[in-house]
């Protein structure tokens, strides 16, 4: 994908992070700017937010499906009404701010209408779990023509195969495919990371990513996890406090967070190493004082036949080292020798 080069953290591989502000802005423009910078500074890739209107998005009638001890409000509808104020003016405002700032600006779109006008201001389109099954709202996003990335929260195989068909019918051509757990938060036992896997398996062709709900963790182990298992690109929601009461703030990454989760990838990549099985310049040493050599186990007589019984092996690997034991076997010494002496070539005859 253009937008999806290969990034670079410290001169090391990293995924394509996604800082999901969604509307943890709470409709200020100073405060989305604000977390666009720290974002930035942490080193995202991606600032992310939602573009929606309570009224195209939930019925009045809307149950919430998120613990109500994070987020006490119990009705979708009145959840979506507080923080719909953002239009095509703002996000053309953050949009610009985002290419100012070296930083790729993205927005969910809820609706039609968002497709259309956020199609200009962005490289790629995000939809949410939610909508995997939202045929006229995957029609309009695939119509665009620019790469999409497909949340799969709360289906099953055949549903992400469904709107796999439905985007390229309709004009998509490049799709990543990242697993998610559709609960606000997840919980740890909840995460089922293996997955991915999964998803490896059943879409090898596709880009495979994460978007993670759970809470966050001084060790940044799901995340990291999700790296280790083949995770291209992570998606997290992202704030300026997790403090604050409602939205996603309690689930979310703040500067801190994501600083500490790049400092890990920098130290999976250390430890990670090179990808073939070979003897490093640092064990040089090792090989030749840990490894073995053929030594003389009692005193021996020049012309004396060389057996099990009058050689062993012992460090260091400086004589004849030890993976010879069956070409000496048989064959003669050339003059008397001590016990414990580390045998040469040239202390051996036919």
């Amino acid at each position: 994908m253009n937008f999806l080069k290969k990034k670079n953290i410290f001169g090391l591989k990293s995924p394509y992070f996604i800082a999901e502000i969604g509307v943890n802005h709470g409709c200020s423009m100073s405060l989305a700017k604000k977390q666009i910078l720290l974002a930035k500074k942490n080193g995202a890739h991606a600032v992310k937010f939602q573009s929606y209107k309570a009224e195209t998005i939930a019925s009045v009638h809307s149950p919430s499906y998120w613990d109500k001890k994070f987020n006490k409000t119990s009705n979708q509808y009145d959840l979506f009404k507080k923080y719909d104020k953002f239009n095509f003016k703002e996000y053309f405002i953050l949009s610009n701010f985002c290419k100012k700032n070296g930083i790729d600006f993205a927005c969910t779109p809820f609706d039609l209408e968002a497709v259309r006008f956020l199609k200009p201001l962005m490289k790629f389109f995000k939809i949410a779990s939610a909508d995997i099954t939202n045929v006229p709202l995957l029609q309009e996003v695939a119509k665009t023509k620019k790469p999409v990335i497909l949340s799969t929260g709360a289906s099953n195989i055949s549903e992400i195969r469904n709107a796999l068909k439905i985007l390229k019918k309709n004009g998509s051509k490049e799709i990543i495919i990242l697993h998610c757990i559709l609960n606000y938060p997840t919980s740890d036992n909840n995460a089922n990371l293996n997955m991915i896997k999964d998803l490896k398996f059943n879409f090898k062709k596709h880009i495979i990513g994460y978007s993670d709900h759970t809470l966050p963790d001084k060790e940044m182990l799901n995340l990291t996890l999700s790296f280790l298992m083949g995770a291209k690109v992570i998606e997290k929601h992202f704030t300026h406090d997790k403090k604050i009461k409602g939205n996603d703030h309690f689930h979310s990454l703040d500067g801190k967070d994501l600083n500490n989760f790049f400092n890990k990838i920098l130290k999976v990549n250390k430890i990670s190493g090179l990808s073939k099985k070979i003897a490093i310049p640092s064990e040089k040493i090792s090989r030749i004082n840990a490894r073995r050599s053929i030594v003389l186990n009692i005193d021996v007589k020049k012309k004396e036949v060389i057996t099990n019984k009058n050689i062993t092996t012992k460090r260091p690997g400086t004589g004849i080292t030890a993976d010879n034991w069956n070409k000496v076997l048989g064959k003669r010494f050339r003059r008397n020798l001590k016990s414990d002496h580390i045998l040469k070539w040239g202390d051996i005859t036919s």
